[in-house]
């Protein structure tokens, strides 16, 4: 038994990097890095490291990177959501260098583009998450509070940098962005399910508990 649980954790870390690795290096091949500059290419794979981090935080709270603890993975999301909101800086930063006015107009949402307001509002959320983040403490968010705010805000942020990064048409290879995406939304779409339903559980044997 202790095997198979080896065997499957070195598949999933094995899968995840396939998932993540394999659209980077398509993206790194691809002819039209010739015709842009190195703030853009920048920009644009700072925006693909960050959809795959997307794909990260789900797995990480739902406790499926082992050997992590349910401690350890906890702290990870933490990091890995301060890492996300960099690379989003990174993204937006560069992007910002190479052209101000198409992003005043994303910022805007006034660009023409139908993929911008999808990655500008997953943006905001992020940012948003990142902030509360950090005062969480100081603003003395109890867990259920926390994650009436998180939850809804987590999934503007996979369904916008999902449907952003699907109409972009640009260095991403199709299939392999395709199934980063689809990895996103399973992988949180799992998640949601199997917190709640265990909430649903947790409660139900509290009021067991209380009638008895």
């Amino acid at each position: 038994m202790t095997g198979w649980r080896s065997a499957r954790a070195i598949l999933t870390w094995v899968a995840l990097a396939l998932a993540i690795g394999v659209p980077i290096a398509a993206a790194a091949t691809s002819e039209q890095l010739a015709w842009r500059g190195p703030v853009y290419i920048l920009a644009g794979f700072a925006g693909i490291i960050a959809l795959g981090l997307v794909l990260v935080q789900p797995l990480l709270i739902g406790g499926y990177l082992t050997p992590l603890s349910a401690y350890r993975g906890r702290r990870a999301h933490h990091w890995i959501g301060g890492a996300l909101a960099f690379a989003v800086v990174i993204h937006v930063a560069g992007l910002w260098i190479t052209s101000p006015p198409d992003m005043i107009d994303a910022l805007t949402y006034a660009s023409p583009t139908p993929f911008s307001p999808f990655g500008v509002t997953a943006m905001w959320a992020i940012f948003a998450v990142a902030l509360l983040a950090l005062m969480r403490r100081r603003l003395e968010l109890r867990p259920r509070t926390w994650r009436l705010i998180h939850m809804p805000l987590a999934i503007v942020i996979v369904v916008g940098s999902v449907v952003h990064c699907l109409l972009i048409e640009g260095t991403m290879e199709t299939i392999s962005k395709a199934v980063l995406c689809g990895l996103v939304l399973a992988a949180t779409a799992k998640v949601m399910i199997n917190l709640q339903v265990w909430r649903k559980r947790r409660t139900l044997r509290g009021e067991s508990v209380a009638r008895q």
